[in-house]
């Protein structure tokens, strides 16, 4: 895919920021579990934490293609931060933006775009994770608004976020229909931050297990209407597995530039390793699949800006490019054989980190299946 002068522009601009601010920053921000609020708001200063959205509301209104480039260029320099921007754009700017009345736009856009205000999506439980409609969190209605009261699992940013979109069943009886959306500041008393998970990787990003604990929320706080919840939660799937995608995209790129680079200076049998037809051949294909990985993800989000369904590429984009990056830092790590596997050389970070890609946002196995499902009616 040929890139615009613009696209290009905000890809340079996204890695000269990362690789300078952020990248050499990771290995301390993973140290302390968070990140600086002021880094939030650098992001919010870019346009990064609201990219997307209309500029009449505070958005810079670049295209999904601008938006790709930016979270793979983020990913490069930190995982876990892509993460939280992915989250921030896809499923709370956005959701506010297509779904919000517009008292809510006002009242929680500016926070958010700006970086001032971190949000989190919760929507997954303990027992409830791709089968989002076997939700137990439970909203009664009461007089002036509603009682919400339920658990949460594997939340990114509950515990430094200040709004939370939350899904709950408003009326059990009518199954997915019975769910709705509300967006949950976490000033309120009742909101609980049970526990702060240890991970596997992308340790700056937390994780947590939320309780409610009959938390009010007033009328107003419905985002859409009753029942509307989990149509909500659906429209977000094609912007959340696209960011997922470039993410993943990002990450791979990092690990194989640091292949590359060490395979061009190691010298092995009296040169560099690179020319050995077993390593060569290795990184060939490594590049190819971040290519094809690349490509996938650039065509998904063309056609998002085109007006154009992208469940399926989004789906596809995201199956591969997680599923690519986590080979190809594998065979990083084996071309820089034991140096691989130390931390101090980079790519130990970028293995933990790209391992969850291929289960948030929908597993690999959910992929498959939205791609299976789509083949029944699809022409070749």
């Amino acid at each position: 895919m040929v890139l615009t002068e613009t696209q290009r522009a905000i890809r340079e601009a996204v890695r000269n920021f990362a690789q300078t601010q952020v990248r050499p920053n990771g290995d301390k921000f993973e140290r302390e579990g968070t990140y600086p609020k002021a880094l939030f708001t650098q992001l919010g200063e870019m346009g990064l934490m609201g990219m997307t959205a209309p500029s009449h509301l505070g958005g810079a209104q670049s295209d999904y293609v601008a938006y790709a480039l930016a979270l793979s260029e983020l990913a490069a320099a930190d995982g876990a931060l892509a993460t939280i921007v992915s989250i921030q754009n896809s499923l709370l700017v956005n959701s506010l933006c297509v779904h919000g009345s517009e008292a809510q736009k006002l009242r929680f856009l500016p926070g958010l775009i700006s970086g001032e205000t971190i949000g989190a999506f919760a929507l997954t439980e303990a027992d409830a994770g791709s089968d989002a409609a076997a939700i137990r969190s439970r909203a009664r209605k009461v007089e002036g608004g509603w009682r919400l009261s339920g658990t949460k699992q594997f939340i990114t940013s509950g515990h430094i976020a200040g709004v939370v979109l939350v899904f709950a069943m408003t009326d059990p009886v009518l199954g997915k229909k019975g769910i709705s959306a509300f967006l949950l500041p976490t000033d309120r008393t009742g909101y609980i931050v049970d526990k702060v998970e240890k991970k596997m990787g992308q340790g700056a990003s937390d994780t947590c297990g939320l309780r409610f604990d009959d938390i009010f929320l007033e009328d107003e706080l419905m985002l859409g209407q009753q029942g509307q919840g989990y149509r909500i939660a659906l429209s977000n799937l094609e912007v959340g597995r696209l960011g997922i995608a470039a993410q993943s995209v990002g990450m791979a790129q990092a690990a194989l530039e640091i292949a590359v680079t060490y395979a061009k200076q190691r010298q092995s049998m009296g040169k560099v390793i690179i020319e050995h037809q077993a390593v060569g051949f290795r990184l060939a294909d490594l590049a190819t699949r971040l290519e094809a990985a690349r490509q996938l993800v650039l065509h998904a989000a063309s056609r998002k800006d085109g007006g154009v369904s992208c469940l399926v590429e989004a789906s596809m984009a995201k199956l591969f490019a997680s599923e690519a990056a986590e080979a190809i830092c594998s065979g990083a790590i084996q071309t820089l054989g034991g140096y691989g596997y130390l931390e101090e050389f980079g790519l130990a970070k970028i293995y933990r980190d790209v391992r969850v890609c291929q289960i948030y946002e929908g597993t690999s196995d959910i992929q498959r299946m939205v791609i299976s499902r789509a083949l029944q009616t699809m022409t070749y």
